[in-house]
């Protein structure tokens, strides 16, 4: 969805409220999952990308090993908007049960 609105500084604070383990940097959305084992990181990436395609709203990520760093904004919008924070919340639920298996 282009041109989305930014989201203020204090929606931000808001989410990242409900979001542990988020924080700002810059202009994304940020959060570093550590997973036992590569096989457990690429797990969440795998189902996260399910969602992910699903929302037509890809991340900037990465993975080392169990480690997987994600970063997101709406590149359109120049920043943080409620599309970032969404998929930071289902990101969320995939890593609790990916991290209690």
């Amino acid at each position: 969805m282009a041109n989305e609105r930014r989201l203020t500084p204090d929606e931000i604070e808001l989410a990242l409220g409900e979001l542990a383990g988020w924080r700002l940097d810059g202009v994304h959305l940020t959060r570093e999952y550590r997973f036992a084992d590569f096989v457990d990181a690429w797990g969440f990436m795998a189902a996260a990308a399910l969602v992910v395609q699903q929302m037509d709203h890809h991340p900037e990520w990465s993975n080392v090993y169990g480690t997987v760093v994600v970063r997101l904004s709406t590149h359109d919008s120049g920043g943080v908007t409620r599309r970032d924070v969404e998929l930071a919340r289902r990101m969320e639920s995939i890593a609790r049960r990916a991290l209690r298996g």
